[in-house]
């Protein structure tokens, strides 16, 4: 037998073999009743409505009864908020919870494991979907979508490709200079890869594909967690990030960069990257600029009311409090200029930050309205990764409740247009939570 028939061979035993761990078996249709929905696009509630789902699928609304044929499970709503399952657009599920230096000197598969309770946990907070943006993803990944752990969708960017002494170089000073063909841990880990010319790029950003990214994450700048560089830097070279554009584009997706300042952003431009992750140090001028390419804003709420990772008086520490500085700025421009704009969180290297993912959701609400705030985090985050193309892992609509599209649904004690501090405890509001037609949390 060839590898490749074996390997389909045992994946198919495994998928026939292992069912979904939801909390509730599967229906063939599951029928909410007397529910007000946000659809993820409006501004308002829906009169008391009804919503069917059938397999992976809502099939149909109406403010009337829905008529079923067969078996189908009812889930009266009592009123209360069905909207669209949460997407979180900036997320390190391999990192989030342990400190930095335990992911540096364990092995992949200890963090693997604390991995797995990150992902179940990010579920049960309503966020059923995660760009995931750096780190040995890939097998988490399949596990959720095998059903052998719970967990959101993901779409994976795999390794995070860096320059040397960027932010994705997590050698050690002892490991440089590196020798040829040595890799270090995290290069091993395919947690970040380092790479110093086009050619190298290149060769990266294919790998990751081949591993099956959805998209491909490069640092174009100085970072907050990393020792070698400061926050001001640029990194890599307009042909070396368009290198990773063009790998990325003949697969059909793209390429999204690190990156804080005015200098690294105008090349990442430049090279065709889509999508900026940070630029809270951003003048107007490269927002004004962000705008007219069309180029996403994946900004993350960061500002300095929760205790920090790094020692105060540390280097990482003082580029972070840089960073936070520019947060409000950042916001304000991103809504004058209308640049389209995702909801993440970039939790990393903290239990307490990941656990506090709905409250800085709920922040959000100092730069919009609790409406504008929902729509980022489901129908515009949504569209963000349908730039991932032929490459995302899952096809189909996310980030709405319509007819066809994939039922990822919340149903939440309470209104949150009105009240968007609901989200900050899903444990208590959240009744229902549901990720491709499987309930995982019934409270009601």
């Amino acid at each position: 037998m060839s590898l490749r028939l074996f390997c389909s061979a045992l994946c198919g035993a495994l998928l026939a073999g292992g069912a979904v761990h939801a909390t509730e078996p599967a229906h063939a249709a599951i029928l909410f009743e007397n529910v007000r929905i946000f659809d993820g696009k409006g501004s308002a509630l829906s009169a008391p409505s009804s919503v069917l789902v059938e397999g992976s699928l809502i099939t149909r609304l109406s403010q009337g009864g829905i008529k079923v044929e067969g078996e189908v499970q009812r889930i009266d709503g009592q009123g209360k908020t069905l909207m669209p399952g949460l997407i979180d657009a900036h997320t390190h599920l391999m990192f989030a919870t342990l400190p930095q230096i335990a992911v540096l000197t364990n092995d992949v598969t200890f963090t693997t494991v604390a991995a797995t309770r990150a992902a179940n946990d990010m579920l049960m907070r309503g966020f059923t979907s995660a760009r995931d943006l750096g780190g040995p993803v890939f097998g988490l990944k399949k596990g959720i979508d095998m059903g052998l752990i719970n967990g959101p969708r993901i779409w994976p960017a795999g390794a995070m490709i860096s320059q040397s002494g960027g932010h994705g170089d997590f050698r050690l000073p002892n490991e440089l200079p590196a020798l040829a063909g040595q890799y270090s841990f995290g290069e091993r880990a395919n947690a970040a890869m380092v790479a110093d010319s086009p050619d190298a790029v290149r060769q990266r950003t294919r790998e990751q594909l081949a591993l099956g990214a959805s998209q491909i994450k490069v640092m174009a700048g100085g970072g907050v967690a990393s020792n070698y560089d400061p926050i001001d830097v640029t990194q890599y070279t307009v042909p070396e990030i368009r290198a990773a554009v063009e790998a990325a584009d003949n697969w059909g997706t793209y390429v999204t960069v690190h990156a804080y300042t005015p200098k690294a952003v105008r090349q990442a431009i430049e090279a065709g990257v889509k999508c900026i992750d940070h630029g809270q140090m951003l003048d107007e001028d490269t927002a004004r600029l962000m705008a007219e390419k069309g180029v996403w804003w994946s900004l993350q709420p960061f500002t300095d009311d929760r205790k920090s990772p790094f020692p105060e008086g540390s280097a990482n520490r003082r580029k972070q409090l840089e960073m936070y500085k520019g947060t409000d700025h950042a916001y304000a421009m991103a809504k004058k200029y209308g640049i389209k704009t995702a909801f993440g969180t970039d939790a990393l290297f903290s239990a307490q930050a990941a656990a506090s993912q709905g409250t800085m959701l709920a922040k959000m609400g100092t730069w919009y309205t609790p409406a504008e705030v929902l729509r980022m985090a489901t129908h515009d985050n949504a569209e963000l990764l349908a730039l991932s193309g032929p490459r995302s892992p899952y096809p189909g609509r996310l980030g709405v409740v319509e007819a066809g599209a994939l039922a990822d649904l919340l149903l939440i004690d309470g209104d949150p247009l009105k009240d968007l501090s609901l989200v900050a405890d899903p444990a208590k509001h959240f009744k229902v939570i549901m990720k491709d037609g499987k309930i995982y949390k019934n409270t009601l």
